[in-house]
């Protein structure tokens, strides 16, 4: 991420605090941080001004990379030798006369107890929800870029690790092992999550982990990945037949990915997000599959590999250009098989872009 698009959103940032009267924010969230001032280590706190000013908090172990990813006119780092929120709350002090934001949703209880004893009612604390994460939720092109990267290098990552494949002598733990291996060979910094390997009945879990069970013949196959490049996260999930499909599975197979499509065709500027999830359950609803489809059809995803908006059939969020989403309707049969068909997809001026280049073929291992 090239460091001049920072302080544009710093920027950006600061215009909405004073729009709502608050004089500073201490943002804790680290994707937020990082989005803010391109930190990535591990202990951070940042206290952005409404005036255009912020200062970056955090300790001896990142003194070099914090200067070196963060040191700007505008974003003042500091290096503390012991807990940074003492010193985060002096700065609030000297940023805010009247009222302070926090981000409520990222911060324990006992955190916020000893930030408002020490500020002690000067400023007020005042809650906020999604301050950062709203201006996140839109990329701009060099992130859908990294986020493309990064669909590639998974889809890539996918293909080599097929080739290990020993049917009958494999095992979820050793393909989901070789998945992060290849991942990290062709760059990433390592999975996005937690992979997932799951044949035969265990594929019926949405999120089942990997076992030392083997993958077997007559089995379907579900993966379940995604890569971190750059600091940015790609979903994908894949289904393959182990030998010859059945028939049956083959079916169910239409319809998912055939469900699938039709979501991704429905998402354009301006649409909500609910109507995507409700068109995936329409198309699994007219062969009657759509009660076996148990969680939304996909979620935001970027610096975090789930952001808003969350892709379910209430959200009202109407989707915009830059938005990045992942589609990801299935249908799960206890005792049997799941099936899920995933790609991660951009919003276009007039429609959007699937950035997962992998076949959607039930091909056979």
């Amino acid at each position: 991420m090239a460091n001049n698009a920072l302080p544009t959103r710093r920027a950006r940032s600061a215009a909405e605090l004073a729009d709502r009267s608050l004089d500073a924010l201490l943002v804790s969230h680290l994707p937020n941080i990082r989005y803010l001032t391109g930190f990535t280590g591990s202990n951070g706190l940042l206290v952005l001004g409404a005036d255009g000013r912020s200062v970056l908090f955090t300790d001896p172990r990142y003194q070099v990379q914090a200067h070196e990813e963060s040191g700007m006119p505008d974003c003042h780092v500091r290096v503390e030798k012991g807990a940074l929120l003492p010193a985060a709350a002096r700065a609030l002090r000297r940023l805010a006369k009247h009222r302070a934001g926090f981000e409520a949703a990222r911060i324990g209880y006992q955190v916020y107890a000893q930030l408002a004893e020490r500020l002690d009612g000067c400023p007020e604390l005042v809650p906020t929800e999604g301050f950062v994460e709203r201006q996140r939720m839109v990329k701009s092109p060099e992130e859908i870029a990294s986020i493309r990267a990064s669909a590639r290098l998974n889809s890539a990552a996918l293909e080599r690790s097929l080739r290990s494949v020993r049917v009958g002598r494999t095992t979820e733990n050793e393909l989901a092992a070789e998945i992060e291996y290849q991942m990290r060979r062709l760059g990433a910094e390592g999975p996005a999550f937690e992979t997932i390997v799951a044949a035969g009945p265990r594929a019926a879990l949405p999120h089942a982990r990997p076992t030392s069970a083997k993958i077997s013949p007559g089995a379907l196959l579900l993966i379940d990945m995604g890569a971190s490049l750059g600091g940015y996260a790609s979903d994908m999930t894949r289904v393959l037949a182990v030998g010859s499909p059945r028939r049956r599975h083959a079916l169910l197979y239409r319809a998912v990915a055939e469900a699938q499509q039709e979501a991704v065709a429905a998402v354009r500027p301006g649409v909500q997000a609910g109507a995507v999830d409700r068109t995936a359950r329409r198309a699994l609803a007219r062969r009657q599959l759509d009660h076996l489809f148990t969680h939304s059809t996909g979620h935001g995803l970027g610096l975090e590999i789930h952001e808003n908006p969350r892709v379910g059939r209430k959200d009202p969020t109407p989707l915009a250009e830059g938005m990045t989403i992942t589609v990801e309707p299935g249908v799960y049969l206890p005792g049997d098989c799941g099936i899920r068909v995933e790609d991660t997809v951009a919003v276009t001026a007039s429609g959007c872009e699937v950035l997962t280049p992998t076949t959607k073929e039930l091909r056979a291992l």
